[in-house]
């Protein structure tokens, strides 16, 4: 049986293009990015912005670091934020105006991988990029169109990733070199007419909660594929999802207002949420 329930708006429209969702343990906060504005936005738990950091033209994807503040991706490369708010953009990956980043997560050794796209969505244009320790980077997977949700496996041996044109949730077998990726597994197909899977998350027993842009809906499957949750939404375009809150119940979703009528769609660009009854799985931190 599939447990469907609607998520309820937590914050106001506050985004343009929300993504990015990361739930703040110690401090009892939601961070996400308005990618576009290039924005880092804190929600406290009454969903109230009470801080809006910019770090460039495009903040596409974040996690906090374990000496303290954040590893961002920004439009062509990486940046980091101390502890005291100091932001250090380090040398860009690639040089193409056309091409930006857009969403990522850290690995089980710490480092921080993030996926690229091509402003005009052209196909194979996109790349998964690691950060590695020492500060340099690693291309490991090519020929991606739009690289969205991404997610490691506890025991580091696994990750879930999704070429959102592909309409698929894949899991990668990571090399045991760190070389490139090839060695996939599609764990569910999404059929088109329910929506575009885009960022996603995963639960303490491994099952993937995927949004669905133009789906107005995010899907919770089994390690297996199977749906066994649907969360509705009252706008279509639903663009990530993170799991956290008191007991780490509580799934948050941010969405997006880009190219849309506010008129006829009041609530595009805020963030909602719901309950749920799996906690999520701890956030990993980048160690640079």
């Amino acid at each position: 049986m599939v447990d469907t329930r609607a998520a309820e708006r937590l914050s106001e429209p506050v985004a343009l293009h929300g993504e990015g969702p990361v739930w703040a343990a110690e401090s009892r906060q939601l961070r996400f990015v308005d990618l576009l504005a290039g924005d880092i936005l804190t929600l406290d738990p009454a969903g109230t912005v009470v801080d809006r950091l910019s770090v460039g033209t495009i903040a596409a994807a974040f996690r906090p670091r374990v000496q303290g503040g954040l590893v961002i991706a920004v439009e062509r490369g990486f940046a980091l934020l101390s502890r005291d708010g100091e932001l250090t953009t380090l040398p860009e990956v690639w040089s193409d105006a056309a091409v930006r980043m857009n969403d990522g997560a850290c690995d089980t050794q710490g480092r921080f991988l993030c996926g690229s796209m091509a402003y005009d969505e052209s196909p194979g244009r996109g790349s998964l990029h690691r950060l590695e320790l020492d500060g340099s980077t690693t291309t490991v997977l090519d020929g991606l169109t739009i690289s969205n949700g991404l997610a490691f496996s506890a025991d580091g041996a696994s990750a879930v990733l999704v070429d959102s044109p592909t309409q698929q949730v894949r899991r990668y077998r990571l090399p045991d070199d760190d070389g490139p990726w090839h060695d996939f597994d599609v764990i569910v197909e999404i059929d088109p007419t329910v929506g575009t899977p885009d960022g996603l998350c995963v639960d303490s027993e491994g099952g993937i909660w995927v949004a669905l842009w133009g789906g107005s809906a995010v899907h919770r499957y089994t390690a297996d594929g199977v749906l066994t949750d649907v969360v509705a939404l009252p706008v279509p375009q639903v663009t990530a999802c993170t799991l956290g809150g008191s007991d780490g119940r509580t799934l948050f979703i941010t969405t997006s207002a880009r190219g849309v009528d506010r008129v006829e769609q009041p609530d595009a660009g805020a963030v909602f949420s719901t309950g749920v009854a799996v906690a999520g799985a701890p956030v990993l931190p980048c160690a640079l």
